[in-house]
């Protein structure tokens, strides 16, 4: 994927999406104008229904937008056909979800090696080197049943991370975790992000989540209503929810 040479990770405008027709019609997101630099650790902050998670699915070309311009590194979504945007889920994009979805018959490092497969050569080195990253090298060869929530969502993570993303879009990934074990995944990854210029986007209800990012996007009803840059952001151990 060709990286713009403005710097910006993404770029939104006049950004629509709209579910259903008639009186059963949803206005998703209304007109967004968004930048996202590359290389930030940036939270997409909102209650349930505020636009985030669907802004989050268009960014990772899960669904397409009903009006308006979206461009990842340069490059148009727009432009692509469905073989192109499946090749850039593939290659320009990792996601991390609430819940882990690991194959519980799987290792790991067969679930992490299970993705790697469909990216490239040398699936169990890459898987291997992915695990290591999140702080998981002692573990390669648990299943998930014996692994802590914590643990299988920094699988879930290193399945993410595989592919070697530069970005990397995460949907509430401490949503299902305890505070203590949140942390752990939130400096994960903290330290992921701007590592080889890698942009983490990060969806939560969480407000003392923002805290941690470089910067905050509000939204409410559809629409950005605050952006928020941080020159000092806190680290995730002194953060508290």
């Amino acid at each position: 994927m060709d990286r713009a040479a403005d710097g910006l990770a993404v770029r939104a405008r006049g950004l629509t999406k709209v579910y259903g027709e008639g009186p059963a019609v949803v206005h998703a997101l209304k007109g967004v104008d968004l930048e996202v630099p590359r290389g930030e650790f940036v939270v997409l902050l909102g209650p349930s229904g505020s636009g985030k998670t669907t802004l989050l699915n268009l960014i990772g070309a899960l669904e397409s937008p009903t009006t308006g311009s979206l461009e990842v590194f340069g490059r148009s979504l727009a432009d692509l056909d469905e073989a192109g945007r499946t090749a850039y889920r593939r290659d320009t994009v990792g996601f991390v979800f609430q819940f882990y979805n690991l194959v519980p018959t799987l290792t790991a490092e067969e679930n992490v090696a299970l993705l790697a497969e469909v990216t490239g050569d040398r699936a169990e080195e890459r898987a291997e080197r992915a695990l290591t990253r999140v702080g998981l090298a002692d573990r390669l060869g648990h299943f998930p049943g014996q692994l802590s929530g914590g643990e299988q969502q920094r699988v879930a993570l290193a399945r993410g991370l595989v592919k070697d993303p530069p970005l990397l879009l995460c949907d509430e990934p401490t949503g299902a975790l305890d505070v203590e074990t949140g942390k752990q995944v939130l400096g994960a990854l903290r330290e992921l992000a701007g590592q080889d210029d890698r942009t983490v986007v990060i969806v939560t209800h969480n407000a003392v989540i923002g805290r941690m990012a470089d910067r905050v996007i509000r939204l409410r009803d559809g629409e950005i209503v605050g952006i928020e840059s941080n020159p000092a952001p806190s680290a995730p151990e002194e953060l508290d929810w």
